[in-house]
């Protein structure tokens, strides 16, 4: 396995029309799960990745891991509760104005995933271990799974990968958010915050100080998420602008950050430079951006090479 990674994923509801769900009556059933779809991305790439989570024992549960099974993803250590459900979630969608979440997800089987879930032994032969800001904060149980698989990779030399993708819904004390998130990201080798959720965490706004004090915090490589003007680089000796690709048109941007991550590692993986590999992440996020649906939008390398041209810039 190149990379492992944790966390809950649900069945996601999109409305077919747009407006209030009060007048919403038909709707197309997708899976909605930050790592997960990490997961997926790496598989589109190239890139044997496992998924461990929680899913309840009901027909939404198969649903989802007979989905991810599908997309080439190890499913083996996600366990199946038979007293709690698997999490749902709905989108209503508006003309103006961003589409809204609502979360039916607590009491969800993965918000039950312990320290006890987690294989010492399968997380020990990856590469990578890839975490994010939306575990911790679902109960203390998957709190205390995560900093266990962050004792785990640590004993095994495993580089941690962090996304903070704060998500406030589920957390319930924002400043006690800050506080776990901040010490997840010290103890990673690499962060990807996106500039909104730097300015929450760290409550600044220049993009050169927020690479600087994430990297004091630990970590050796930053790289910061700015929207259509691609990222930055930063490391213990350089911080390097990396522009972006630009996108025409945006028909959904849901699934960009998961996309970007897929990307990045996967030029790790394949031994590209640093800004090689940034540059893997912005395209693959930019792709992202061109296409509705959470998974439905992480490029493959055919993708890549239809949508930037057939140069050598993009190599398996």
């Amino acid at each position: 396995m190149d990379v492992v990674t944790l966390g809950e994923t649900m069945v996601l509801f999109v409305p077919i029309e747009t407006g209030p769900l009060k007048y919403i009556y038909q709707f197309n059933k997708h899976i909605g799960g930050a790592e997960s779809n990490v997961s997926i991305g790496l598989s589109k790439l190239g890139i044997k990745s496992g998924w461990i989570s929680k899913l309840g024992k009901d027909g939404f549960g198969d649903y989802i891991e007979s989905f991810i099974r599908g997309e080439g993803v190890d499913v083996s250590q996600v366990k199946r509760d038979e007293e709690h459900p698997t999490g749902v979630f709905f989108k209503e969608r508006v003309e103006i104005g961003e589409s809204r979440i609502y979360y039916y997800r607590k009491g969800s089987a993965a918000s039950f995933m312990d320290e006890d879930d987690l294989d010492e032994r399968y997380i020990a032969q990856a590469k990578y271990l890839h975490l994010t800001g939306i575990t911790p904060g679902l109960s203390e149980s998957c709190c205390r799974a995560v900093y266990r698989a962050i004792e785990i990779a640590k004993k095994h030399n495993l580089k941690i990968v962090f996304d903070p993708n704060i998500r406030l819904k589920v957390w319930n004390n924002k400043g006690q958010m800050r506080k776990t998130i901040l010490d997840i990201a010290s103890k990673s080798d690499i962060i990807l915050p996106g500039l909104s959720e730097a300015k929450i965490l760290l409550e600044i706004s220049d993009e050169i100080e927020i690479l600087n004090r994430f990297l004091e915090l630990g970590p050796k490589i930053v790289v910061l998420k700015v929207g259509e003007d691609g990222a930055y680089l930063g490391t213990r000796d350089e911080i390097t602008h990396v522009p972006g690709y630009k996108v025409e048109r945006i028909v959904d941007p849901i699934g960009a950050g998961d996309a970007f991550a897929a990307g990045f590692l996967a030029g790790l993986i394949k031994g590209y430079t640093l800004i090689d590999a940034v540059k893997l992440a912005n395209a693959a996020g930019a792709f992202a951006l061109t296409v509705k649906g959470d998974v439905e939008g992480l490029p493959t390398w055919e993708d890549l090479h239809s949508f930037f041209g057939n140069g050598e810039e993009f190599t398996r």
